[in-house]
């Protein structure tokens, strides 16, 4: 068999219908192509990603988080331009795939909602940056790290180290807080409560004194020292101050009660505690109209 007797084998192999899709002939040749374009379009798109994040570690301005936002919104957006060239080139028409489509994806469109929802808040958050790799938040009342953030979910990891996969679009709907979003300094905060009978002048000073003494805490900000309410039991002051990583404040918290516990045993300051006061009154009776008591 000659050299171009296989070329026509091939040629007649390549050019082997398979199947029609909205109107275009679907040969081997055209499948493979199709094939390649996907291959190369992902090659591409991790090429770019990783050009992107190498380029931009080398400034210095650049956070990682947003280091990473960027070159993911690049890479999704090399894969869509990657696989729409590659149905075009295949020579299957977009308009009639969508018009032939129409009445699946709406019927897909209600099972999948929460599926387009959770892409949709993850693109949101990918290019609004708002909420970034690194970054710390609140939710649900419980304190977290992001670890990673993908199209369709985010990553946390737990103070108890526990990694938690929450989907985009609870992040796009519900308040969250970052406090991490401009700057890392967070306020700390400790309640305790003292007798009604303390020196109020030199419980203030000692709280003072002691937040002041702590060597973990942020120069930046001083310490404060509240009043916050008269309890049933107790004068309850509130201590301030500020550190500079929040990850780091249930131990922060904890060595500045211990602290406060020490310094209040040195001075003689008393903690209170509930206390409940019973009065027993002694009975009065009263005799019925026209009896006296002998």
């Amino acid at each position: 068999m000659t050299f171009r007797e296989v070329l026509l084998k091939l040629r007649e192999f390549l050019d082997t219908e398979l199947f029609r899709f909205a109107d275009t002939t679907i040969t081997v040749g055209t499948l493979l192509l199709f094939g390649l374009i996907v291959v190369l379009t992902f090659w591409l798109a991790g090429l770019v990603q990783k050009t992107v994040e190498r380029v931009l570690l080398k400034r210095a301005a650049t956070e990682e988080g947003s280091i990473g936002a960027i070159s993911r919104l690049l890479r999704y957006a090399t894969l869509i331009v990657g696989l729409s060239a590659g149905i075009h080139t295949v020579g299957v028409n977009l308009n009639a795939l969508f018009a032939a489509g129409a009445l699946f994806a709406v019927g897909l469109g209600f099972a999948m909602q929460n599926v387009v929802a959770n892409f949709v808040s993850g693109v949101i958050l990918l290019s609004e940056r708002a909420i970034k790799p690194g970054d710390i938040i609140d939710l649900g009342g419980s304190m977290v790290r992001v670890t990673d953030m993908g199209i369709r979910a985010t990553i946390v990891r737990t103070l108890n180290d526990e990694n938690v996969v929450i989907p985009n679009s609870v992040l796009v709907e519900q308040g969250v807080t970052n406090y991490t979003l401009e700057d890392r300094l967070y306020r700390l905060r400790v309640e305790v409560g003292v007798s009604y009978q303390s020196d109020l002048a030199l419980v203030r000073r000692v709280l003072t004194e002691t937040a002041e003494g702590l060597e973990w805490r942020s120069e930046s900000r001083q310490p404060v020292v509240l009043l916050s309410n008269f309890g049933d039991s107790a004068v309850i002051y509130e201590t301030s101050v500020w550190v500079d990583d929040p990850w780091a404040s249930r131990r922060g918290r904890s060595d500045l009660r211990e602290a406060i516990w020490l310094a209040f045993q040195r001075e003689q300051i008393t903690i209170a505690y509930p206390q409940l006061d019973v009065h027993f009154d002694p009975p009065r009776f009263e005799p019925p109209a026209g009896e006296s008591i002998s």
